[in-house]
């Protein structure tokens, strides 16, 4: 990071409440129960971090094995990751403003890459939304065109498109 005030750590179940208020501002039209966010950070503790500025949340993402070409439903329990993850998806990475420009997401985005690759998954997934496409882009990632994933895509917003990045240099 370029600031010593600003740092990622990883994120506790004592977290919860502040993640669940940052994603009410940050997504106010994307709602998610409390109980779907903990569900994410207890599947998944390696996939789940906090960003602090001068010790304070201001940020989180929300991440997890997956499959490859699927996501999951907005504001829905998993229950269980899938044994045949081949993907590592980015659920939701969530700054408040006063963070944004400052390299915070571009650092958690290599940070899960070098942790995805490192565990063996094939690619990356997510859903960008909220006119993020252009920082994905940034990110290595690319548009997928997946009809069957359009009725899940439209529950997020008409502009949501699904996102992948090939880590090993071919995608399933």
């Amino acid at each position: 990071m370029l600031h010593r005030d600003i740092a990622w750590r990883a994120m506790s179940g004592y977290d919860l409440d502040a993640v669940f208020d940052i994603a009410n501002r940050v997504h106010p039209g994307f709602f998610e129960a409390r109980e779907v966010l903990a569900e994410r950070q207890l599947l998944y503790r390696n996939g789940c971090y906090l960003l602090e500025v001068a010790e304070k949340p201001a940020g989180y993402v929300l991440s997890h094995p997956w499959t490859h070409g699927s996501l999951p439903a907005l504001n829905a329990l998993l229950g269980a990751l899938p044994e045949n993850a081949d993907s590592f998806y980015v659920h939701d990475l969530a700054l408040l403003p006063l963070t944004r420009g400052l390299g915070a997401a571009g650092h958690m985005v290599e940070a899960l890459t070098k942790h995805a690759g490192a565990m063996g998954f094939a690619s990356m997934s997510l859903v960008a939304v909220n006119g993020s496409i252009p920082f994905w882009q940034r990110q290595g990632f690319a548009a997928e065109e997946r009809p069957e994933l359009a009725d899940k895509l439209q529950s997020y917003e008409a502009d949501a498109r699904y996102m992948t990045k090939a880590l090993t240099g071919r995608l399933a």
